[in-house]
């Protein structure tokens, strides 16, 4: 076998064989591929399209290609997974939420891409949080506390790592088939027995329409399903930001305050309505009760705590975490610049407004300030006199902090009511 004999079928829109390509997934990882036949794949790949059955063998192969874990615990493996959104820090909340019911949540997860923030990028807010700890203390970390947030070993799915940056540079990010191959083979190699996907639309997400949503969301239950793994899929709303912060260490802020009992909302809900898909499709029913008592009794909040300790954070964080957390040296109001309410946001906008204070990335070498971002974002509905605070601005300087006043008065719309949407627009099984 040779790589043109896996390139050539796509040229003529016919699928490569599972046997072909898992021996290409191989060869990405080997470095067997060169860039010009990955690049060509992943050109056939957009172009052509992969059916139901060569997806999940694409995605096979690539979780196959570096290591996959195997866990001997005496409950269910679970995970989730967001498509990315603006103040989506549900992770945090989440997995300590999931490991206080009696699951187990090795949660392997990424850095902020575009607009939306990152997990990981939150976490390394807190002082001394390691998210890349070796193999045996994550899984020690797992089986003692219930769940552990980290991001991927250098051998798992590597020949994701290598296809997604040709991916990156070829203008074949956007094909279907790799979304959701890169996606799943990293989830798969966690060696999880059930995922729930958080696929969300809207105008703070990367699919803008439900529509979109939905057949990405139908893709990746259907591949994962294929591959082993029982998933569930919520198409959720991005219409305005799930937390009312938005930046690292204010993120951060946002899921103490929902753990500790603070705090519901969105954020809450949104964790709950996960929770409860994951847990219902593991066989365990009133998991949405079970998951808000985690979080009512504090239990899920000594998980989060606790995880963090382990992994070299502060011991007393649930204690002191607003004075533990970075702070941002200029914080000033939004105003609003005129009278009535808040009818539609552009959550785009208000993200990239983040990554232009500093929170964010616009470069891969850039270094990330875990302090700026924007805090206590008003609500869709919101009614507001000219001159109102529709956020607060946490800047390095004076001048980021004049521009992103700037660009959130026009990200924020005032006018008309809104129209009502719920947080969970469908559910795929």
């Amino acid at each position: 076998m040779d790589a043109r004999s896996v390139i050539a079928p796509l040229r003529l829109g016919r699928e490569p064989s599972a046997e072909a390509l898992a021996w290409f997934a191989q060869g990405l990882a080997d470095g067997t591929i060169s860039d010009a036949q990955a690049g060509a794949f992943a050109m056939g790949v957009c172009i052509s399209g992969l059916g139901d059955e060569a997806r999940a063998a694409l995605t096979m192969a690539m979780r196959d290609s570096g290591d996959v874990l195997d866990w001997d615990l005496d409950a269910p493996v679970l995970d989730k997974h967001s498509t990315g959104g603006v103040g989506d820090c549900v992770s945090l909340v989440l997995a300590p939420a999931l490991a206080a019911c009696g699951v187990y949540v090795p949660m392997i997860s990424g850095r902020g891409l575009g607009h939306t923030g990152g997990t990981l990028d939150k976490l390394e807010a807190i002082p001394g949080y390691n998210i890349s700890p070796d193999a045996d203390r994550f899984r020690q970390i797992v089986a003692d506390v219930g769940c552990a947030i980290v991001s991927a070993s250098s051998n798992m799915a590597p020949a994701d790592k290598r296809l997604y940056a040709i991916r990156d540079v070829t203008a074949t990010v956007e094909s279907l088939d790799l979304i959701c191959a890169s996606i799943l083979s990293k989830k798969l190699a966690a060696g999880l027995e059930g995922l729930v996907l958080d696929v969300k639309c809207g105008a703070g997400a990367f699919m803008k329409t439900q529509a979109d949503a939905h057949e990405l969301a139908k893709a990746l239950v259907d591949t994962a399903n294929a591959a082993g793994c029982k998933t569930t899929a919520l198409v959720t709303s991005m219409a305005q930001p799930l937390a009312p912060n938005l930046g690292n260490a204010l993120e951060i802020d946002s899921a103490l305050q929902v753990l500790t009992g603070q705090a519901k909302g969105a954020l809450y809900e949104i964790t709950l309505d996960l929770g409860d898909a994951l847990l219902g499709a593991a066989g365990i029913i009133e998991g949405r009760e079970a998951l808000a008592h985690a979080l009512s009794s504090g239990v899920a909040a000594e998980r989060f705590a606790h995880m963090t300790r382990e992994l070299g954070g502060p011991v007393d964080l649930l204690e002191n975490w607003q004075g533990l957390l970075p702070k941002a040296p200029i914080v000033r109001d939004v105003p609003a610049p005129e009278a009535g309410v808040v009818c539609a946001m552009d959550g785009e906008a208000l993200g990239m407004a983040v990554v232009h204070l500093g929170g964010g990335r616009q470069l891969a070498t850039d270094v990330v300030d875990p302090s700026v971002g924007l805090a206590n974002v008003v609500r869709l509905g919101t009614k507001l006199s000219s001159g109102d605070p529709v956020c607060q601005v946490h800047a390095a300087d004076e001048g980021t902090a004049q521009a992103a006043i700037k660009a959130v008065q026009a990200a924020i719309s005032v006018g008309a009511a809104p129209c009502a949407e719920p947080l969970v627009l469908e559910t795929i099984t």
